[in-house]
């Protein structure tokens, strides 16, 4: 069974930084496009950044120059550097992976079950 884990939410002051991380673990053949998403309270999911299984990568117009979002593929995983935080970044941050498992034929996007961050003086 594939398995997404984010780690590295936690409360911090504006203006400072954190780092997610998403592990991607079970029987995989291979991993396409992955990305972060983000849910504030009240509001719809929304992609905050994208990179394709080469490693390109896509931002929001609302993090770029601020976040940065890379991928270790011997790892099976993904991680999202994300500097000069503002209160507005606030949310619940998913992971999501479009995954072939080992024991299929077709890709599915997986979710992780998301880590809470809070930008808060």
């Amino acid at each position: 069974q594939v398995q997404l884990v984010e780690s590295g939410g936690g409360l911090v002051q504006p203006g400072g930084s954190l780092r997610l991380s998403c592990a991607a673990s079970g029987d995989i053949f291979s991993i396409n496009a992955m990305g972060w998403y983000r849910q504030a309270p009240g509001k719809q999911r929304e992609l905050v950044a994208a990179i394709t299984g080469g490693g390109r990568p896509n931002y929001a117009d609302s993090v770029k120059g601020r976040f940065t979002i890379s991928r270790d593929n011997a790892k099976n995983t993904l991680y999202l550097q994300m500097n000069s935080l503002k209160p507005e970044d606030t949310a619940v941050y998913y992971c999501n992976g479009i995954i072939l498992p080992a024991t299929m034929v077709d890709e599915y996007p997986y979710w992780g079950q998301g880590t809470q961050v809070t930008v808060s003086s």
